[in-house]
């Protein structure tokens, strides 16, 4: 496979949405876009960057192309786990509207089986970092999960944890216990979103792990696809993972996040924190991202 570091992607203007393009979505994420074909969807990653809940004016050229590639590698890694709703990402899937403008979205969308989505995130959680550490710092547990004492920030856990949220349409999802879990969706139903996750999140940070990436945390979606229940959504990005190299790790360290912890970073140094009008970032925060994002795809697809 080409190096994304090469790619001509990172030299195009930054892809922020198909409206530019005369064509108005059916759903708009922050970072996604859908159109609705009837059975199937159409879902297009633009480049766009959120932080602190907002969209950012400045996009990361090249980044949705990494993000719709890395979850498709693993939708395809992993399909002996659990079948995935991803139909196709050839031009050919392209509906005639989007035709046109092939070459630019190219290696940007995929072509998915509609579902019914189970309403819930099923986090995974191998390390204790994030809100991960402060639930521990504060119960001694996470979502319920009893976990050893004398535990660090960035400390590996004996084991991987299944720890759910709510899946919020709007504000932030709130975790919850396996119980309150078996309660929304039902105990049989509970108790195969804790398997399939785990066993998603141990089968690819093995994978990661012999390439010198850690997959710390990281989410899965789930939903009904002709009665039996799929993969959907995005899939062990960096959007919804925390990758860490294996060599950034260390006692009182803090690792390095191959993501858009470069871009918070600048934010936070300029006094900003999702209030009033979002700042544009400077070139050298863009080229930063970037390498971040291609050096996670470059080293967990090689």
């Amino acid at each position: 496979m080409q190096s994304l570091n090469e790619r001509s992607i990172f030299t195009r203007e930054a892809f922020l949405g198909l409206e530019p393009l005369g064509i108005t979505p059916h759903a708009k994420g922050k970072v996604r876009e859908i159109l609705d074909l009837g059975r199937e969807l159409v879902i297009v990653t633009t480049d766009r960057l959120s932080a602190f809940d907002r969209v950012l004016p400045t996009g990361i050229p090249g980044r949705g192309v990494i993000l719709n590639r890395i979850s498709i590698f693993w939708f395809g890694r992993l399909a002996h786990l659990i079948p995935s709703h991803f139909v196709g990402d050839a031009i050919e899937a392209l509906p005639d509207a989007l035709r046109p403008h092939a070459a630019l979205l190219e290696g940007r969308f995929m072509r998915v089986h509609k579902a019914e989505r189970v309403p819930v995130e099923c986090v995974v959680r191998g390390w204790l970092a994030g809100s991960g550490y402060a639930a521990y710092k504060a119960e001694g547990a996470i979502c319920g999960v009893p976990l050893p004492p004398g535990l660090g920030p960035h400390d590996r856990l004996p084991e991987p944890i299944f720890t759910p949220t709510t899946k919020a349409e709007e504000g932030h999802d709130e975790p919850i216990t396996f119980a309150q879990l078996s309660r929304t969706v039902g105990a049989d139903l509970a108790a195969e979103l804790r398997r399939v996750s785990l066993a998603l999140y141990s089968e690819a940070a093995a994978h990661a792990e012999g390439r010198g990436i850690v997959i710390a945390d990281t989410k899965f979606e789930f939903g009904w696809i002709d009665g039996r229940l799929a993969w959907i959504d995005e899939a062990l990005t960096p959007d919804s993972s925390r990758f860490w190299p294996s060599d950034s790790i260390g006692p009182g360290r803090a690792p390095v996040s191959l993501d858009k912890q470069a871009v918070r970073d600048y934010l936070r140094g300029l006094g900003w924190h999702g209030d009033g009008p979002a700042p544009h970032l400077p070139p050298e925060v863009v080229a930063e991202t970037q390498a971040r994002y291609a050096r996670v795809a470059n080293r967990l697809m090689e």
